[in-house]
């Protein structure tokens, strides 16, 4: 016959916050009756915040790459609002390379090199602002 022995464990980690595991009366399996609370730290909230900006920044800029690429007209307030949004972000990497220009019978598609160099250019910087967040906050990697 098994021994059935009740166990109540607390932690406590870096932040201060009580993590309380305790198997319950009808589950005496303590892997199944374990109960974790798991909370993001300040760091990894500001992590979060840094991708989320970041990542919204990137959406916008792909659909200014494929609205330009389809020709889409600036009549649209939505066109209009992506570009005018979006322009100032690509601003530092245009003249980097030549505008792809093919005309066509009802719209112009248009290949925006910058568009797609400020995309990774704002992508890495994400990762590497998330870095330096990493190493500023005393973390094990």
């Amino acid at each position: 016959m098994t021994e059935i022995i009740k166990e109540t464990v607390t932690t406590q980690n870096d932040d201060s916050q009580t993590v309380v595991t305790t198997p319950t009366a009808e589950n005496t399996n303590p892997v199944m009756a374990t109960q974790v609370k798991i909370a993001a730290t300040n760091y990894q909230k500001i992590e979060y915040l840094i991708y989320f900006f970041f990542g919204i920044l990137d959406i916008l800029l792909a659909f200014r790459l494929v609205f330009k690429l389809t020709g889409a007209g600036t009549s649209s307030a939505f066109v209009s609002f992506i570009y005018g949004i979006t322009g100032l972000f690509i601003l530092p990497f245009e003249g980097i390379f030549r505008r792809g220009i093919s005309p066509g019978i009802e719209t112009t598609a248009i290949l925006e090199p910058a568009t797609i160099v400020a995309f990774f250019v704002y992508a890495f910087a994400a990762w590497g602002v998330v870095k330096l967040v990493r190493i500023f906050s005393g973390e094990q990697q």
